[in-house]
């Protein structure tokens, strides 16, 4: 996919890596940054036939049967790649690597990360907590009392770790749950915003864009989610002075933000940009307008920089 519009797209760092570092039934969510799922594959209805409030019934059956022949949803697959065992002082545990790719197209950022044993226990536990019925076909790889190092242990552990991972993601409601999401990204954006509360804008960053792209193949049906990431890269080109960066992933972040004046993070996105269009020679009119619009119709949000708001993020 060519589009920044859409997951797994190559544009997502864009101009941002220019300057980069060197290194049940399905319940609709409650989470601001997760608002209610659109039908995957972000399809436009008026886009397509022409006037869908003339049509019958049947007709309109009839017409989403047809359409959800050209849906093209991100697909992804999971592949554990590599284990380790990692010796600690008082603990001894296995690290898995893996590794995310988007089927259906070349992917040129493909996902790499690493979890415990214990991690997955814990993704499991949660999930069963909120989607016991869903989830109950779904095969967990036990702990064994004794062996659990051993080479043979090891090889197995990582198909059925792949098998269960994949059988996750084909569960439509776990696949959007927050909970596959921070299993996901979670340590990462951790890691990132902690950088970034700390001034060390450089390594935010890097992290940043390296968990950018996979948190965004994740949620396609939410745009929304990728705002808190894009808001912080904008901080972090900031503060290391590339401003057209920072624009850029502002930019991104309305789009993803669209016309929600609610959001928490509108206002303060406004007021940045307006900044940085300023800074930049542009025109800033259109963006000030907007913020001053927002600001009439909720006086409340005033005051909270971009930066203030993005500090908050993952503490916990």
């Amino acid at each position: 996919m060519a589009s920044a519009e859409h997951p797994g797209s190559p544009d997502w760092m864009g101009d941002m890596t220019q300057g980069k570092a060197t290194t049940k039934q399905e319940e609709p969510t409650t989470d601001p940054d997760l608002p209610h799922p659109e039908p995957e594959g972000h399809l436009d209805v008026a886009s397509g036939k022409g006037s869908n409030s003339s049509m019958t019934t049947r007709e309109l059956q009839e017409y989403w049967r047809g359409e959800k022949g050209h849906w093209k949803p991100v697909k992804l697959l999971f592949e554990i790649a590599s284990a380790r065992i990692e010796q600690r002082r008082v603990s001894k545990y296995v690290m898995y690597e893996i590794v995310v790719v988007q089927t259906g197209s070349f992917d040129s950022h493909r996902a790499v990360l690493e979890r415990r044993y214990s991690d997955f226990a814990e993704l499991q536990k949660s999930l069963l907590r909120t989607y016991p019925e869903e989830i109950e076909d779904v095969a967990f790889p036990r702990k064994r009392l004794a062996g659990n190092f051993s080479e043979e242990t090891i090889r197995e552990r990582r198909l059925l770790l792949r098998e269960y991972l994949g059988q996750l993601y084909a569960i439509r409601c776990v696949r959007r749950s927050r909970e596959l999401l921070d299993f996901l990204t979670r340590p990462e954006l951790r890691e990132a915003f902690g950088c970034l509360r700390a001034g060390q804008y450089a390594r935010a960053l890097d992290t940043l864009l390296r968990a950018g792209p996979l948190l965004e193949k994740l949620t396609p049906h939410c745009p929304a989610a990728m705002v808190p990431a894009l808001g912080a890269v904008l901080v972090c080109q900031r503060e290391l002075e590339r401003p057209a960066e920072a624009f850029a992933a502002g930019e991104r972040a309305l789009r993803r933000l669209q016309a929600r004046e609610g959001h928490r993070y509108y206002a303060p996105l406004l007021d940045a940009m307006v900044r940085l269009a300023r800074a930049l020679g542009r025109d800033c009119a259109p963006l000030q307008a907007r913020l001053e619009e927002s600001q009439l119709r909720r006086p409340g949000q005033r005051g909270v920089t971009l930066k203030e708001l993005t500090v908050q993020e993952y503490l916990s």
